[in-house]
């Protein structure tokens, strides 16, 4: 199509909508295929010549241009394109769900509504950029006119109009920096020096002295222009008073929503400078294209969900990682005396988690519905772990979700002298730590099982299951069933239930919850300061364990009844327990059941399922944890590059504990060779 045939099918009569889709098809004509920007700048050069060739369609397009400048509003496409209509996380959220669900109409008035029509591709941003200077100037005499058309703007009134929409543009996005910075929520956490300089108080005065003198001097003034440099600078100023926040956030506790608003405020400053840049710039054609091309860019950001929950939730990952890693120092053994501690640890998990297989078959032969029975298997699990938690064991599966961070932790000094192989023996500890743990787990829930079925056998006449459970469960752990896949999802959950672990106790700091168990009046009158004060030492200690454990079992035994609900046959695989229940089914089988291929197969399901449940809850965490302390791909390369070399060098550094240094005496390892 041709810019001529474009041009005549201008109707500046038409209704709203008919003009609006002209402009539309237009935007489209220009964009063309999307593959070459050059070809994209052409066709806006050839449109400028068609125009000023001809006087009659001149003059067809200053009236259609004129009636378009009449009945859109410009302010909020200058002031708010891009940011949340309320400074909140939930009602963004909505926001742009609504707006991936709902189609856009060019009938509106609303020129930031019409926008994400004209320019929906991220090609629009590159042809606007690439426009050259001449064609601007160009562009900007057809827009403005000379006069000649009858009712069209002189250069003196369209240059009024714009100033005016970026003064209201300015003053919108002023009022709401100014909103956000005396919002309690942001004002009480800002440092005690930022509240002392009260930077937003002098903003609005700032502004007016600027609008006052634009009106007066002229907006290239020196009055105008040294009024624009101190709101520049009360601008800055706001910007690092709010910077102050993140100080407390990260050592109080993060809130999605104060990240989300903090984030508004800052790009409403950016966006404040650059109107500013639009009105005093000596080249107002280039400021204005490159806000276009901006303006843009930001729509397309902001239609993303997915980049709403990564940005605002950033800050949250990394705290959460973080205190994962608190958590996960206490997993990571390092010598021969911490390696037969973890044994124990896990033997002892191995016998409550044997216990917990017999109430998982004792519910089982309840006949429950899929929702109590998932409820009450849920509640088994969550109450073992938690008991083994209090008991100070360990079950193996739910290391790596808080070690990986402690271990990534180690990196945030990664261009240091020696840092990436101490980030390799953490490995090497990590590994044994798990071999340890796994050992320990399946090392006493086996013995454990057999025992409480010969105890079963010799009381009541019957095992802890009869044999068709038995072989029913044979089955469902051997390795030529969905196994693989059951245990990979496990892991998944074991992952989930540390992100829970992290986001309570973040959820439990930020609020002040400790503060509060040991000094609110009605928990002291009820309970005593002492005891109220032991309460909230405990609660402080032990959330995140508490938390983990006890959204681990409910997943566990919840996760598949939900599923199987809508229809998907996912179920959970979790080494220990499988370990037990295979051991459960031998003894019912006898010991015949060692020549049945059956009990071979479910013998290397738990052999797979073992590394699955670690590998993919450690590879989850692992990649959160790296993403949070921005360990960049180099680097990650250079760490792959060490553990390769560790494993060839010396492979026994992953399975046994290092020598301690002789006459130490203190549990220091000698170095690995």
């Amino acid at each position: 199509m041709q810019a001529t045939s474009l041009i005549e099918r201008l109707n500046a009569d038409a209704p709203m909508a008919q003009r609006h889709l002209w402009l539309v098809e237009a935007m489209r004509w220009v964009r063309g295929d999307e593959e070459n920007v050059q070809a994209s700048v052409a066709r806006v050069s050839e449109f400028l010549d068609s125009v000023q060739a001809n006087p009659e369609l001149q003059l067809r397009w200053r009236r259609w241009w004129q009636r378009f400048v009449e009945t859109v509003d410009i302010t909020p496409l200058l002031a708010d394109h891009g940011f949340a209509p309320r400074t909140a996380f939930l009602s963004e959220f909505g926001n742009r769900l609504r707006k991936k669900a709902l189609p856009h109409t060019p009938e509106t008035t609303d020129l930031a509504e019409l926008f994400d029509l004209l320019l929906p591709t991220r090609f629009d941003v590159r042809w606007l950029k690439a426009l050259d200077s001449a064609t601007l100037l160009r562009l900007r005499k057809l827009l403005i006119g000379t006069g000649e058309a009858p009712g069209a703007d002189t250069d003196a009134s369209t240059d009024d109009y714009w100033q005016v929409a970026l003064m209201d543009a300015m003053i919108s996005c002023v009022s709401q920096v100014s909103a956000t910075g005396f919002a309690s929520e942001i004002r009480v956490r800002m440092s005690p020096e930022a509240q002392e300089q009260k930077p937003f108080h002098q903003l609005p005065s700032d502004l007016e002295s600027l609008r006052r003198a634009v009106r007066v001097h002229g907006a290239q003034s020196p009055e105008a222009l040294e009024a624009a440099t101190r709101l520049r600078n009360q601008l800055d100023a706001c910007r690092h008073a709010a910077y102050t926040v993140y100080s407390h956030l990260e050592e109080h506790g993060v809130s999605v929503g104060i990240v989300f608003r903090l984030r508004q405020l800052r790009e409403r400053v950016v966006r404040v400078k650059e109107l500013l840049d639009c009105l005093q710039s000596d080249q107002p054609e280039r400021a204005t294209v490159a806000l276009l091309a901006d303006l843009a860019q930001v729509g397309l950001d902001n239609r993303s969900i997915r980049a709403l929950v990564a940005a605002s939730s950033q800050l949250t990952a990394a705290k959460v990682a973080e205190r994962n890693a608190e958590s996960g120092e206490h997993y990571i053994t390092r010598n021969a005396a911490e390696y037969k501690d973890m044994l124990g640890k896990a033997a002892g998990g191995g016998a409550v988690i044997g216990l917990t297989t017999w109430v998982k078959f004792a519910l089982y032969g309840l006949g429950l519905s899929a929702f109590w029975s998932g409820f009450a298997a849920g509640m088994n699990y969550a109450a073992s772990f938690v008991l083994i938690m209090l008991l100070h064991l360990t079950v193996a599966t739910k290391q790596p979700a808080v070690t990986a961070p402690a271990m990534v932790a180690k990196l945030k000094d990664i261009k240091e002298l020696g840092a990436v192989k101490r980030f390799v023996d953490e490995v090497a500890n990590l590994f044994r730590s798990q071999v340890a743990a796994i050992v320990g787990n399946i090392g006493l829930v086996i013995p454990v099982v057999l025992l409480i079925s010969a105890v079963l056998k010799f009381t009541t006449g019957s095992a802890m299951i009869d044999v068709d459970k038995a072989r029913h469960t044979l089955q469902d752990i051997s390795l030529l069933g969905p196994t693989l896949l059951f245990a990979a999802f496990t892991g998944v959950l074991l992952f989930a239930s540390s992100i829970v672990a992290g986001w309570v106790e973040n959820w439990f700091v930020f609020h002040k919850l400790h503060s509060a168990m040991e000094h609110n009046p009605r928990f002291t009158s009820l309970l005593g300061r002492e005891r109220a004060a032991r309460w909230a030492n405990f609660a402080r200690a032990n959330i995140s364990g508490l938390a983990a454990n006890i959204s681990l079992g409910f997943m566990l035994g919840l996760t598949p009844a939900f599923l199987q609900f809508f229809g998907v046959g996912l179920d959970v695989r979790h080494v220990t327990l499988s370990a037990g229940q295979v051991a459960a089914a031998a003894f019912a089988l006898g010991l015949g059941v060692l020549r049945e291929p059956s009990f071979w197969w479910a013998v290397a399901g738990i052999a797979a399922i073992g590394p699955l449940n670690l590998g993919v809850s450690f590879y989850l965490a692992f990649r959160l944890a790296l993403q949070a302390q921005n360990i960049s791909e180099v680097n990650r390369q250079l760490i792959r590059t060490a553990i390769k070399r560790r494993i060839r060098v010396a492979p026994l550094t992953f399975l046994i504990p290092p020598r301690v240094k002789p006459g130490t005496g203190d549990g220091t390892a000698a170095p690995h060779g």
